[in-house]
């Protein structure tokens, strides 16, 4: 039935799949056809047959590739035995280790482990103790595994510290030829509280052009942005190491960064009242919010202020208060950026450019980096008018860089595929509301069902399945336009210091003002990215491409799946921190609406942990549940009870796995949470009959005494569970751990 080349993908329960290069959809391997492979192999697979869930079931022939890179996990001694336990379970097997192997490690440390011996039919894998990164309790352990286990690069080359290290202190007499001196000029940065550098610098004042009634009125508007180009040369020890990177990776507390320090918070960061290198954006902006000239032009700048978005809403919201007289000096300009923002919204809002609200939260850590707090977002105006300066900047540069037809990266947002098409439009019939969508939708119809369902208890919903019909943004050679934006070109020119294909254009803008073209050279770190399960191209070019244009494709591949990436690794980051937060609230209660809903059950975020898990289908009750998946809801077929996106409902954390990154929570149906109450405190509930509470007083200490025996209970709950995790992490001792039996299929 055909042989196809791929790489392995793992699964916990111990199958797994293998994707093919060509895109074609993942076939199965059963257990025992993963005993001889581990996760991230390539492999060459013969398809046998359809399993009884119509997928194509898959015989390994050939391991092409076996993975090289180490294995994170935890050290344990079994039966006279070391073994190295995978934190990322997708590998399926333990790894032994010889006793002369372990380095320095102890029990229950994490370690990197190297592989010596490969997998096969007959027996484990066997690997050596490469790098002892501490026990799991250590503060920032999870995200020393993190960055391990998604490989992403940490570690800067001696030749790019070097490097780095010879750059100058501040600027020289050569590094300002042939720039314009915008010193004088009140450009300001607005950032976050936390922010460490400074990508953008902005500033605003009215325009006029002409005499009279007819004279044209508007704003100039400037984007300054860190000149990266002039420091990081291509093909140098410093470019190579951003390109490797592709961006900056944000944890909680902690960030990887895509540049040196020196550079990343000193030269190339936009810190106030210093000289810095700027490539400069200088847009007219109309009335109607259209930009109707913009140049590019190398600078000079000087910061006048750093301000942060919570002292710039303050003062926009009160120009008479103590922030707006504190910054006296600047806040004229802030009004005129106020102004050019909301011309710019009414461009935003003709264009029909999609602008869903999502509650965006942010994890506050201890001393220890462990979770203190989890909180929302505010999104104020100083945050959106930085954003659409950044997106007129953005468009400005793609425009530029189209018009001179020279190569280069877009950033692209094509609009739903068929598939998640016709599934959207089933959506939204089965609603019943009269909204549809066209064969061939635009963001504005998005943009419009949005708007039109707001304040409907299922907006949550709503929104969610029209943000899932679209498809992932991707750096490509290809321009296609960004459907979200509704921008015909669109490309990334503000961040340079974070994201390398904002230094890529640079480079190009640079070299079309002076009148010449950017070549981009191979590169040998280019990594082709990983394919996902039913992929298809993100973009289709209309003609066949250059060579040229090939290698621009190659490294915008390349950027796009280290954005992936780094994005991954993040996300493991806080679900980690998530989890062991959520082991301090085992058998509380929540009140928590459903985000998600799935054949296996709901997905539930708490209302004041701004926590989701899972409460699986099996805790919804004694009856059989379908899934409607045109409706996106679980319906109980005796009950007709149905639970849908935006449902509220109350439940208890019930268990947290933090190895395999879950929480499961317990629903709480009404009344049962009074009835647990009274069962565990029967004294009271006797003390009750005999004698009603003769005062405020004696009422109060009742209440008082079944707090005491609810948490003792709760204390009680998380003991037991706590043995139970310790239990699990012990294991049974053994005399020899054999090669894993194959599991029945599910």
């Amino acid at each position: 039935m055909g042989e196809f080349d791929g790489r392995v993908e793992g699964h916990r329960d111990g199958h797994g799949f293998v994707v093919p290069d060509n895109g074609d959809p993942a076939i199965y391997l059963a257990p025992q056809e993963m005993r001889a492979v581990l996760h991230r192999d390539r492999v060459r697979v013969r398809i046998q047959r359809m399993d009884r869930k119509g997928r194509p079931e898959g015989r390994v022939l050939e391991i092409l590739e076996r993975r090289k890179t180490p294995i994170i996990g935890r050290l344990l001694h079994e039966g006279g035995q070391w073994i190295v336990a995978p934190e990322d379970r997708r590998y399926g097997q333990d790894v032994l280790i010889p006793k002369n192997a372990t380095a320095s490690a102890q029990v229950g440390q994490v370690v990197s482990v190297e592989l010596t011996e490969p997998p096969s039919l007959h027996s484990q894998p066997v690997g050596r103790v490469a790098e002892v990164l501490g026990e799991i309790d250590d503060a920032g352990m999870e995200i020393e595994i993190a960055v391990r286990k998604y490989e992403v690069p940490h570690r800067f080359t001696p030749e790019t510290l070097a490097a780095a290290a010879a750059l100058p202190e501040k600027l020289r007499a050569v590094d300002r030829k042939n720039r314009v001196d915008l010193t004088d000029v009140a450009l300001v940065t607005i950032d976050g509280e936390d922010a460490r550098d400074f990508d953008d610098a902005v500033y605003c004042e009215p325009f006029k052009r002409g005499r009279g009634k007819t004279a044209f009125t508007g704003w100039r508007l400037l984007v300054a942005i860190a000149d990266v180009s002039h420091y990081v040369k291509p093909g140098e020890p410093l470019d190579n190491d951003a390109y490797e990177r592709a961006t900056s990776v944000y944890f909680p507390r902690r960030v990887i960064p895509m540049l040196p320090e020196k550079l990343s918070n000193g030269l190339c960061s936009l810190n106030p009242h210093v000289e810095r290198l700027a490539l400069v954006c200088d847009m007219i902006v109309g009335e109607d919010g259209a930009i109707d000239a913009y140049q590019f032009f190398p600078a000079v700048i000087n910061s006048h202020a750093r301000l942060t978005y919570t002292e710039v809403a303050s003062a926009l919201a009160n120009t008479r208060g103590p922030e707006a007289q504190k910054r006296a000096d600047v806040l004229p300009h802030l009004l005129h950026l106020h102004e050019v923002y909301r011309a710019l919204l009414k461009q935003r809002n003709k264009r029909g450019a999609i602008d869903f609200e999502t509650t965006e939260t942010q994890i506050v850590c201890d001393d220890n980096g462990r979770i203190e707090k989890i909180v929302p977002r505010t999104r104020t105006d100083a945050h959106r008018l930085i954003e659409e300066a950044m997106l007129a900047a953005n468009v400005c540069a793609a425009a530029f860089i189209a018009q001179a037809d020279h190569p280069s990266l877009y950033r692209v947002h094509e609009g739903p595929t068929p598939e998640k098409r016709v599934a959207l439009q089933a959506y939204l019939r089965a609603l019943g509301l009269g909204l549809h969508i066209s064969d061939d939708p635009s963001p504005g119809e998005m943009q419009a069902i949005s708007q039109a369902t707001q304040g409907r208890p299922d907006a949550l919903q709503i929104s969610t399945m029209l943000l899932r019909s679209m498809q992932q943004a991707v750096y490509t050679a290809t321009n296609n336009g960004h459907f979200g934006l509704a921008y015909d070109a669109y490309t990334h020119f503000t961040s340079p210091i974070r994201r390398y294909p904002d230094l890529l254009v640079h480079r190009v803008i640079k070299a079309l003002l002076a009148g010449k073209r950017f070549h981009l050279a191979p590169n040998a770190l280019t990594r082709t990215p990983e394919v996902r399960k039913n992929a298809r191209p993100a973009v289709k070019p209309a003609k066949p491409l250059t060579q040229e244009v090939q290698v621009w494709e190659g490294v915008g591949a390349h950027c796009s799946a280290n954005e992936r990436r780094a994005d991954e690794a993040s996300r493991d980051v806080e679900a980690w921190l998530k989890c062991r937060f959520m082991r301090e609230h085992l058998g509380e209660e929540f009140s928590g609406t459903v985000s998600a809903v799935a054949g296996f059950g709901l997905f539930v975020t708490l209302d004041a942990l701004y926590v989701d898990g899972l409460v699986h289908i099996t805790e919804l009750g004694g009856e059989y549940y379908r899934f409607d998946e045109a409706r996106q809801e679980l319906r109980g077929e005796r009950s007709g009870v149905r639970y849908a996106v935006g449902a509220r409902v109350r439940v208890q954390v019930s268990r947290v796995d933090l190895d395999g990154r879950k929480i499961d929570f317990r629903l709480v149906r009404e009344g049962e949470s009074d009835r647990l109450l009274d069962k565990g405190r029967p004294e009271r509930a006797e003390r009750a009959e005999r004698a009603k509470p003769a005062s405020a007083l004696a009422e109060l200490g009742a209440v008082r005494e079944a707090d005491r025996v609810v948490k003792a209970s709760v204390r009680e709950l998380k003991t037991q569970v706590a043995a139970g995790d310790s239990a699990k992490r012990s294991r049974k001792p053994a005399a020899r751990r054999p090669a894993p039996r194959p599991r029945a299929r599910r």
